[in-house]
């Protein structure tokens, strides 16, 4: 089974992403059906397929096949510039979708629900969500003195792309916590080293030291958050 589903999902990433150049999907945006790169795309689908297969489970590349066609023209369908993010992201979900339908078909296997919602997974995303969502609202409430003076001082010097300091802080927090959880404390500090370089621009100027300030106190807060986060879950998963 594990077989099977791994060279299925390795003619998908061969098929839409490998071997499917840039060009290919803007004419596939322009034409929709009529595109020939659509029809090119199904080819080279199919022939990995084939390939990987070993021309075995024909019914199942049929399968596979025409639900991807059916699936990329609804998407080259209903895509605009204000969607094309979601669209995608489904396209992809609905893609992998069918390869699971596929390979249950071949390989009929159990899902147990009960067991993902265990404690162990539970507590898991629970500790996810904190270190994610709740420790950044917990940031803006602690750092919320400061952020009208940072905004007014960092809007003047070009100011920054939009909701860019909360996805920094998320990444950052999953990987200190991920890095906990592999026991690769030296990890951490090769991350604070990294953000330390790339912010170096804004330490060395003397104008910027609000903003200077206001990002020592969320870096170490942000670390410090996903830190204590990292520790608690280790020590409560061995409780369990």
């Amino acid at each position: 089974m594990t077989l099977l589903a791994l060279k299925l999902l390795l003619a998908h990433f061969i098929g839409d992403f490998m071997l499917q150049p840039s060009h290919w999907v803007d004419d596939k945006l322009q034409k929709k059906w009529k595109s020939k790169y659509l029809y090119a795309h199904m080819g080279i689908h199919l022939v990995a397929l084939l390939l990987l297969l070993q021309f075995r489970y024909l019914g199942l590349i049929a399968l596979v096949i025409v639900t991807h066609y059916i699936i990329d023209l609804g998407k080259l369908t209903f895509t605009n510039s204000k969607n094309y993010r979601w669209l995608f992201a489904l396209d992809q979900v609905l893609h992998l979708l069918i390869l699971a339908i596929a390979v249950y078909w071949v390989h009929p296997f159990e899902i147990d629900l009960f067991e993902l919602f265990s404690e162990k997974n539970l507590l898991l995303l629970t500790f996810l969500v904190f270190v994610t969502f709740v420790s950044g609202i917990l940031m803006r409430m602690l750092l919320a003195p400061y952020i009208a003076e940072v905004v007014k001082d960092d809007s003047e010097e070009g100011g920054s792309l939009k909701n860019a300091g909360k996805y920094i802080g998320m990444l950052e927090r999953l990987f200190v916590f991920g890095f906990i959880l592999m026991g690769q404390w030296a990890a951490i500090g090769l991350l604070i080293a990294a953000k330390s370089v790339f912010r170096f621009g804004d330490l060395n100027k003397g104008k910027n030291r609000k903003l200077t300030e206001y990002v020592l106190i969320g870096t170490l807060l942000s670390f410090g958050l996903a830190i204590l986060s990292g520790m608690a879950y280790t020590h409560l998963l061995k409780v369990l």
